[in-house]
């Protein structure tokens, strides 16, 4: 269209300098031919640029239609993102408030395990002055009391309770049973484990009983069995076990060593079924 303006331009033109001058010289002639193939030239030049400017604006319009689209989808992405972080938040929140809530139940757990210990502790040291007071007179004849891992352990030398070789309780060792059960009975929430032990000399001569695993045992339940049927303790809190040699206090290379050796251990611990509670929870 515009090409089509110019030549009719350019004819008006020539039109009027052929009406003005009825002969043009060649000089002219040829500047008006140049003019017209210059405004020719220029006028495709503007085409071409035109052209390629509206292929540009569409490159254009397209890019920015797809830039537009990311733009969308990104802000799309960040708001799930940011929802996300929302929710992460607040259930950090809720997880904290839980941990917490754990932290102080346990710590709660913690200083009722502690307090039963307490309690525990102070009965065992308790009940160790009254058993001390009760066996005093026997302490020479090879009775003690001590209290280790928790517990009070009354240890008689078995010179104290049996003759030698023997699994019956003599006179001595009744008296002293006699006093203990005393104690035991006015503490129903001990429990009462007794053990034997003996050194490592072999057992001969010595009928029913065939070796130290045997004396052991068999000492252990005619002690038992005097606190349950003489002195009545209550044998539900009772266990008789034996040892044989295997726990020595001492070394069996000496007659003093065996002889701390061969004894009777009661063992006296007080009920934790409370603790035993606690821990379970």
């Amino acid at each position: 269209m515009k090409r089509r303006i110019i030549l009719f331009l350019f004819s008006l033109l020539f039109a009027s300098a052929f009406s003005a001058c009825v002969v043009l010289s060649p000089q002219k002639y040829k500047s008006l031919l140049a003019k017209q193939d210059s405004l020719s030239l220029g006028l495709d030049q503007s085409q071409l640029k035109n052209e390629y400017l509206e292929d540009l604006i569409a490159r254009l319009k397209k890019d920015t239609t797809g830039l537009s689209a990311s733009l969308n989808d990104l802000r799309g992405k960040y708001a799930e993102i940011d929802d996300s972080y929302a929710k992460l938040k607040n259930n950090s929140s809720t997880e904290i408030n839980k941990l917490s809530q754990d932290l102080k139940k346990r710590e709660q757990r913690l200083k009722e395990v502690e307090e039963i210990l307490r309690k525990r502790d102070e009965a065992t040291n308790q009940l160790k002055e009254k058993l001390q007071q009760a066996l005093l007179g026997f302490t020479k004849s090879g009775l003690t009391v001590e209290i280790k891992n928790g517990k009070v352990y009354v240890s008689l030398m078995d010179k104290l309770l049996f003759p030698s070789g023997s699994i019956v309780i003599d006179e001595k060792g009744k008296q002293a049973l006699t006093q203990l059960a005393a104690v035991l009975k006015e503490q129903p929430e001990i429990n009462i484990a007794v053990e034997g032990h003996t050194d490592t000399q072999k057992i001969s001569n010595l009928g029913q009983i065939k070796d130290n695993w045997d004396l052991s045992v068999l000492r252990s339940t005619s002690v038992v069995r005097y606190l349950t049927e003489v002195a009545k303790v209550e044998g539900v809190r009772m266990t008789a076990t034996g040892k044989g040699e295997f726990q020595p206090l001492a070394q069996n290379s000496t007659a003093d060593g065996r002889s701390k050796n061969r004894r009777i251990e009661i063992v006296l611990s007080p009920k934790l079924d409370e603790l035993y509670d606690l821990i379970k929870q």
